[in-house]
């Protein structure tokens, strides 16, 4: 993924990227409905050079789309609850700049795609720090039942989802 840039593969901090959640304020609504959510890069987050591990940026979109979730009024849990699960079933990324250790960025998401089984959430990362856009990509969600399985989305979740159709 990195053009082989073998250095950003280094050893990681086991740090778990649920801690990151008590530290920052939830996101706010923009125009288009992007939701724009802060974080500040933690060193454990960063490789020996000091840059964020690529693998993190999986780890700041999820904490996005919780928060995305939260400003709608649900939760993931909320939706585990009633039998529904959304795994993420494909993920692209596309790095365009440097994120340093203690830059503060936005992930700015929103939900692009909604199909009869499946949604789709797009992402910018922007280093507030260096005013570059540094980020972008997708992932794709299938809605599941507890058999674990496909459903279409009814229109409980569709309402959730801010989905008119």
């Amino acid at each position: 993924m990195y053009s082989g840039r073998s250095a950003r593969k280094a050893a990681r901090s086991g740090f778990s990227a649920a801690l990151r959640i008590e530290y920052r304020n939830p996101g706010t609504f923009l125009g288009m409905d992007w939701l724009d959510v802060p974080i500040r890069v933690r060193y454990g987050e960063t490789d020996q050079m000091g840059h964020a591990y690529y693998a993190n940026y999986l780890y700041w979109f999820e904490v996005a789309r919780g928060d995305w979730c939260r400003s709608r009024g649900f939760t993931y849990k909320s939706l585990e609850e009633r039998g529904y699960f959304l795994p993420v079933v494909e993920v692209w990324l596309r790095y365009r700049g440097e994120v340093r250790y203690d830059d503060e960025i936005l992930v700015r998401i929103r939900l692009a795609e909604v199909r009869r089984a499946s949604l789709k959430f797009e992402y910018k990362v922007l280093n507030t720090t260096t005013g570059a856009e540094t980020t972008e990509g997708y992932t794709w969600h299938v809605l599941m039942g507890e058999s674990r399985r496909a459903l279409s989305i009814p229109g409980e979740v569709r309402a959730l989802l801010g989905d008119r159709a």
